[in-house]
């Protein structure tokens, strides 16, 4: 490992998550105002974070569509969120069936159930707020998602997640407090990176508690399945149709993005921390360590 990694007791750990629960959850019916008028004015990402930016094809976009191409990413980063939301309950109702369900580390699993089907409601309803397609992962990405559950298990499991709830959290703490980026945005990303702290901290204590038990074998199967899983989840997170709805081709638009400089950076600057974890705890190097170059989150 690159550095020991203190956690605390599970039991307290739990017992602590569960408090923050009671105090500090939201829910999106009563707590954001899908009625407020959007502001056709504001981008839904900052312009500098879209996928084309610093492009030819960028450049050729007039302010009309960049805005509008802001919409559609939004939306492809929001239901890939949904995806990927689901599959962490998935996982989480797996362990449950196993755990004993008077424990606080239990417990608190399906509280944080419950706060997902809180944010997969919530993402699904910014999608039809704003009007943009519900476009989700590819769908071969989408077939890997059905097997991935009999696969990933352990530290891994628990590290993939992480992956895509702190690039999320990236992404979200850098615009909730945005006055450029449409308020009713600003609102969903508040909630999300308020309740979703408490996730981050349940995953890591368990990465590097179950980290702390793998012989050599194992430590390289959950590298392998870190870094395969983070390709996909960065590789799904815009989706190739988005580009069609300010008149690109799909397939060209998606290539000149996975090879754009200021996305690359982009990609690295959101999976900072995360992949500073993933170097802590061992899951940064040996066999996946190809894999999240290729997810282009480190060089």
């Amino acid at each position: 490992m690159g550095g020991i990694l203190q956690v605390n007791d599970r039991e307290k750990t739990a017992g602590r998550l569960l408090a923050s629960s009671a105090k500090n959850s939201y829910d999106p019916e009563v707590d954001v105002d899908w009625d407020a008028p959007l502001d056709e004015s504001k981008p839904y990402i900052p312009f500098e974070r879209s996928s084309l930016y610093g492009t030819e094809l960028w450049e050729r976009l007039s302010r009309e569509q960049r805005l509008e191409l802001t919409k559609h990413e939004l939306v492809s980063i929001a239901t890939n969120g949904v995806f990927f939301e689901v599959l962490l309950m998935q996982m989480l109702l797996k362990e449950f069936y196993d755990a004993d369900p008077t424990s606080k580390h239990a417990q608190y699993m399906l509280t944080e159930v419950g706060d997902e089907c809180r944010h997969s409601t919530m993402f699904a309803k910014l999608a039809a707020r704003v009007g943009a397609p519900a476009y989700g992962p590819m769908k071969y990405v989408k077939l890997g998602g059905k097997l991935l559950p009999a696969v990933l298990k352990g530290p891994s499991a628990y590290a993939s997640i992480l992956v895509a709830e702190e690039i999320l959290d990236r992404l979200q703490r850098d615009q909730m407090n945005d006055p450029g980026v449409q308020p009713l945005v600003r609102m969903v990303n508040r909630i999300h990176v308020l309740e979703e702290a408490r996730h981050v901290t349940f995953a890591r204590e368990e990465v590097v508690r179950r980290m702390a038990e793998c012989g050599p074998f194992e430590r390289a199967y959950h590298q392998l399945m870190t870094g395969l899983v983070s390709y996909f989840i960065t590789l799904s997170l815009i989706h190739p149709r988005v580009y069609r709805s300010v008149g690109l081709d799909p397939k060209r638009a998606h290539r000149v993005a996975r090879s754009n400089p200021h996305y690359h950076a982009h990609l690295r600057w959101s999976g900072e921390k995360i992949i500073g974890f993933l170097e802590e705890s061992g899951l940064a190097g040996g066999p996946g360590r190809y894999w999240l170059r290729k997810a282009l989150l480190i060089e």
